[in-house]
């Protein structure tokens, strides 16, 4: 399957792409759309789509111009321009990006398609030739190749002569003049210990090396990619560490059975200087030895040097909250926000309703396992529940929360608003700030259609690159998948709140388009607005 996605600022076009080609019955599937550049260029990153399709001419940021970002950051995906404009400028400029097919509007769905075909063709022939390691082979054995990774080698471990550094670099074609530098390391690993496989991946990502913005690479030992990254600023240095991070690992995982774990060294300012963050990042792999899960690790994001606690992957300083626990509910508290209490509310609801006979067994066995849940979240916190809130402990609590839904609804918002207020008067750590800081932003401008993993980032004062790393580790899910998640928990509450009509309610979560809307509710919920509106009416809860 190839995944698709579009941008257009006429509402009525992304409805005839999303409506007029049969989704389900081809090899193709529709992973989102947005109305302008600069909106779809943060949902690309996290998407990563394998196809985008893009007019041309629109407001703030332009296809082309989105076209030459993706380009930079996303080189694997094919782009399919649409223009009413037959203009050869456009043609011409289109054709230098790289661009994959350039359609004229209007067309049909059959047009369409084909051109979508055209690309999966293209996708089919580079992904057969990137995974031939004979490439990999031979370019490991030419005596260019030998020489630039022995030179990059004796830089990263001390071992260059610093005084012939920038003549051996201009022999090489090596540009490594700037103010800062940051080394990073990703280790490929087969889940299966299958060596083919670790192997195509790398050599996957060694054909895509030179998309690596600002850096030099090489591969040391046969499955440890190590880049060399520079940058004017350190908050240029960091974005493209970390973009080439995510680029690293979206490449290593299009072979499922891979795994990559990429550690990012301390910056420094000098050349010379570049083994003290090679040996950062070089400790970071040592501690995360045995980790299996695709991750991202900075130096600069652990509270204490790298190597100082190996008790603790993420060196994570006693204020920051670090729960390794089997219960997802605990999990899943360690970060929820506002709006997450109403959505594990409605969770637990339609638990019971599929059990509507045994209400009080099903409602007692959820709001015991809450309150179990909320007591180690406390206790991880160095608070005691038996102090801070008895009540809960009692009998008597459970007895008056399950006598019918109005009463167990609200005992388990006051669970879920004590827990979430007594973690927020804890947390102190890094992490902690930055996703409590992201998701209170959210929940306060999920109705803005211009919230977006830009825009986020910068009110917690963080790349885009840098916080959408942190928010997917920490939280378990993507930042689009969240921002998505509380819009249509908060139309779902509109729904059982209020007469107000479909389309209104888009608007007022924050969606461009109530048919965009409507699509992505019934692929949250399968069920379509009205559908959903017509069980609460059915169940007596609007």
């Amino acid at each position: 399957m190839y995944s698709v996605f579009a941008v257009d600022d006429e509402p009525i076009v992304l409805e005839g792409i999303r409506s007029k080609i049969d989704w389900e019955g081809s090899s193709f599937t529709f992973a989102g759309e947005a109305t302008d550049g600069e909106i779809a260029l943060s949902m690309i990153h996290e998407l990563k789509p394998d196809i985008l399709i893009t007019d041309i001419k629109m407001p703030f940021m332009d296809g082309l111009q989105l076209a030459e970002a993706i380009k930079r950051t996303q080189p694997w995906i094919k782009i399919i321009i649409l223009s009413g404009h037959d203009e050869f400028d456009y043609a011409k400029k289109a054709i230098s990006i790289g661009i994959e097919e350039y359609l004229l509007k209007p067309f049909t769905p059959e047009e369409l398609l084909a051109s979508l075909k055209k690309a999966a063709l293209e996708i089919d022939k580079e992904r057969k030739q990137l995974s031939d390691i004979s490439k990999l082979k031979e370019e490991l054995k030419s005596s260019t190749a030998l020489i630039k990774k022995e030179f990059l080698n004796n830089l990263v471990h001390g071992a260059a002569d610093t005084n012939t550094v920038m003549q051996k670099c201009a022999e090489l074609g090596i540009s490594l003049i700037s103010r800062y530098y940051k080394v990073l390391i990703s280790r490929i690993e087969s889940r299966s210990g299958n060596t083919q496989n670790q192997q195509e991946a790398c050599s996957l990502l060694n054909s895509y090396s030179e998309a690596i913005n600002q850096a030099v690479s090489f591969f040391h030992h046969s499955n440890l990619l190590v880049c060399i990254f520079k940058g004017s600023t350190q908050a240029e240095l960091d974005d493209n560490a970390f973009r080439a991070a995510e680029t690293i690992g979206h490449i290593v995982t299009k072979n499922a059975d891979c795994t990559v774990l990429t550690a990012i060294g301390k910056t420094v300012e000098h050349l010379s200087q570049l083994k003290i963050s090679y040996e950062d990042a070089k400790q970071i792999l040592e501690i995360e030895n045995k980790d299996t899960q695709n991750r991202i690790i900075s130096s600069d994001d652990l509270d204490e040097p790298a190597g100082t606690n190996t008790n603790s992957s993420t060196a994570s300083s006693s204020t920051q909250l670090d729960l390794k626990e089997n219960d997802p509910l605990v999990d899943r508290l360690k970060y929820a926000g506002k709006n997450d209490i109403s959505a594990i509310i409605e969770e637990s609801m339609t638990l019971i309703r599929s059990n509507q006979k045994q209400f009080s067994v099903f409602a007692s066995y959820l709001l015991v396992d809450l309150i179990f849940a909320v007591s180690k979240l406390v206790e991880k916190l160095g608070g005691n529940i038996k102090e801070l809130y008895p009540e809960i402990l009692q009998r008597s609590f459970i007895d008056e929360g399950i006598k019918n839904e109005s009463d167990f609804r609200n005992k388990v918002s006051q669970v879920l608003t004590f827990a979430l207020e007594y973690r927020d008067s804890k947390i102190t750590g890094k992490y902690g700030d930055v996703i409590l800081k992201a998701k209170r932003f959210i929940e306060e401008n999920y109705a803005d259609q211009n919230t977006t993993l830009s825009s986020v980032a910068q009110a917690v004062c963080l790349s885009p690159n840098h916080f959408s790393t942190i928010f997917s580790q920490e939280c378990k899910t993507t930042f689009i998948e969240y921002l998505t998640n509380v819009r249509i928990e908060n139309a779902k509450r509109l729904m059982r709140e209020t007469d107000m009509k479909g389309y209104d309610i888009a608007y007022e979560c924050g969606f461009s388009d109530p048919h965009y809307f409507s699509y992505i509710f019934k692929k949250n919920t399968g069920l379509s607005p009205r559908e959903y509106k017509v069980n609460l009416e059915e169940e007596g809860t609007v």
